[in-house]
């Protein structure tokens, strides 16, 4: 295929371009200049005068301002999509920076031949270009084309299995479209077969492995990756080893998209070294996995893809309960949890879930927990002490510490003292639930480097923007596109009284306590609770819209303290959840193999 018939082919897959006929469509593509630009290359710079407008036929390329530390990353530009033309046509300076991530094909139209074709075809072309700009003034979102993504897998040292990652990365891909392993030339030839556009055409994914070794082969691999996949094994040194350095010095290598594989072998019990990478690099993310475990490298996959799946469990005393029904559902649907959140008795479970723990066993080690008590202390601070709460909590969950999860998790915590609520995805996990089932008044807020930290409802209950931001790209400040399955078990009533008192007396309160059929008066604990719970009530709109599957389970029947009936909330969870995800139009599934690690 020459330029021109590859030319005429982005034109027709462009969302702008392909409503022109054919006339229309073969004069413009006449009027374009194709160029070969390595990856790397700043095609155009911002504040420079637009003189021209560009087409991505093959490759692709990324806008960006700002540079170091105030480097900002937007969208990238793909082939059959279009960069510059607002600028061309309103003869406005650059608003951004545009560099090629890989090496690309490009087609420029100039501004004389971009007025010559006005003149030829100006009802057309001005249909187009007024419609162009319509769209950015409106911020219309620019329609994904089908594309391959291709993901270079570079070992940071001898022996750090890349080649094992690469296939389990290639096999996991396959499970979602066409996938492509690229392994080293045996020859030793720079080519490595055939031609990228080729395969970019025919698959879905291209997995590069590169070479241990700094190699012409290697260095293509990094080129032609949308992003980049390092492997170390678990255990070896964070210095900076030859192939990387040689890397960093690679054009472009600031704007791609880098993540670090620790590999652990397959009967490891828990990660290791995570926080020493993270103090030392600056990857996207750290992934944890074990030779030989399929489900390891499938939640890679998702999170490289944007299709992660994120569960967030809410407060709600022992109707959280239900929270394990939702999660059974879920595992017999098929459906993973890639990352998961909680506030709460959320935070709780939802701990516990990502140690591994079974759900049963769960729902046994929370019963017994719950009934544990507290003591009541001098009412200064809070009115019962939480040390016994504390206690049980460092029995639970030992020494494990966030970074020693194979399933990421994370707990929200309202921050008095900033007003803000406060995610602990670091540290000691006990002290993370902690703070989340600290109920200001109830329970003395959690000390954190001198700022108060306690429940988290008080914000929101339901932290579904915290996990919204955990499934983005935090590279480039944006949200991402995966899927975040919210489960609100935090009744909406909140506490009344008998409508002919005047005021709440201690006395009917006692009296209340010991006559069943007396009118309740609501107790210190009740209402503390649900003063504790109002901003999170006032948030639910909002964190129902940020949701992409939101569950209430109907566990308003059950207390708040009812927590020997943990059996029941749970099967009401269960059959609340399956009922509802048979329903859901666009279901969340990767396999029945892949639910858990």
């Amino acid at each position: 295929m020459d330029l021109h018939e590859k030319a005429i082919r982005v034109l027709r897959a462009s969302r702008g371009f392909g409503v022109l006929d054919d006339a229309v469509l073969n004069d413009l593509a006449s009027a374009l200049v194709f160029r070969d630009v390595a990856g790397g290359t700043l095609v155009y710079k911002e504040g420079e005068n637009s003189d021209s407008m560009l087409f991505c036929v093959s490759g692709g390329m990324r806008v960006s301002r700002g540079a170091g530390a105030e480097l900002s990353l937007y969208n990238e530009v793909r082939p059959g999509q279009s960069v510059g033309e607002v600028g061309l046509i309103l003869q406005q300076p650059r608003t951004a920076d545009v560099t090629t991530i890989r090496d690309s094909t490009l087609a420029y139209l100039s501004r004389d031949s971009y007025e010559a074709l006005l003149t030829k075809h100006p009802l057309a072309l001005n249909q187009v270009f007024v419609k162009t700009i319509y769209n950015f003034m409106r911020h219309t979102p620019v329609a994904q084309q089908q594309y391959a993504q291709a993901f270079a897998v570079v070992p940071l040292h001898e022996g750090a299995q890349a080649a094992e990652v690469a296939q389990q990365l290639a096999t996991a891909f396959a499970s979602m479209g066409g996938a492509h392993h690229l392994r080293p030339p045996a020859n030793g030839s720079n080519h490595g077969g055939r031609h990228a556009d080729e395969l970019e055409g025919e698959y879905e994914y291209l997995v590069y492995e590169a070479q241990a070794q700094p190699s012409e082969w290697t260095r293509r691999a990094f080129r032609q990756a949308d992003q980049v996949i390092f492997v170390a094994s678990a255990g070896s040194t964070q210095a900076m080893g030859e192939i990387e350095a040689r890397l960093t010095q690679e054009p472009g290598f600031h704007l791609k998209r880098k993540h670090l594989v620790l590999v652990h072998e397959d009967g490891a019990r828990v990660p290791v070294d995570i926080g020493l990478w993270r103090d030392v690099r600056e990857f996207e993310r750290t992934y944890p996995v074990r030779e030989g475990r399929p489900a390891d490298f499938a939640r890679l996959a998702r999170f490289l893809t944007g299709r992660a799946v994120g569960v967030v469990l809410g407060g709600g005393g022992a109707r959280g309960f239900a929270h394990l029904g939702v999660l059974r559902a879920l595992e017999e649907h098929g459906i993973p949890v890639d990352l998961v959140g909680g506030n709460s008795m959320g935070a709780l479970i939802g701990a516990q879930f990502a140690c591994g723990v079974p759900l049963e066993e769960i729902r046994e080690r929370t019963q017994v927990f719950a009934s544990g008590g507290e003591r009541p202390t001098l009412p200064l601070i809070s009115l019962v002490s939480g040390r016994r709460v504390e206690r049980d909590l460092k029995r639970m969950f030992g020494d494990t510490t966030m970074d020693d999860l194979w399933t990421p998790f994370f707990a929200a915590a309202c921050n008095l003292s900033k007003g803000i609520t406060s995610v602990q995805d670091r540290g000691p996990l006990w002290r993370a639930v902690l703070a989340s089932n600290s109920p200001a008044g109830l329970f003395p807020p959690v000390l954190d480097r001198g700022d108060l930290l306690v429940d988290g409802a008080i914000l929101e209950n339901v932290p579904v923007e915290a996990m919204r931001v955990r499934l983005g790209t935090p590279l480039e400040k944006r949200r991402g596109n995966g899927t975040i399955i919210a489960i609100d078990v935090d009744v909406r009533e909140g506490p009344g009284a008998d409508p002919n008192l005047s005021r709440l007396s201690v006395w009917k309160a006692i009296k209340g306590y010991f006559n069943s059929d007396a009118n309740p008066t609501p107790s210190i604990a009740s209402i503390l609770y649900s003063a504790g719970h109002i901003g999170g009530a006032a948030q639910r709109g909002r964190t129902i819209a940020q949701a992409d599957h939101y569950l209430e389970p109907p566990v308003a029947e059950f207390s708040l303290m009812g927590y020997n009936r943990s059996r029941e909330i749970a099967e009401v969870g269960y059959r609340y959840a399956i009922e509802n995800i048979e329903k859901w139009t666009h279901p969340v599934t990767s396999g029945r193999d892949s639910m858990r690690g």
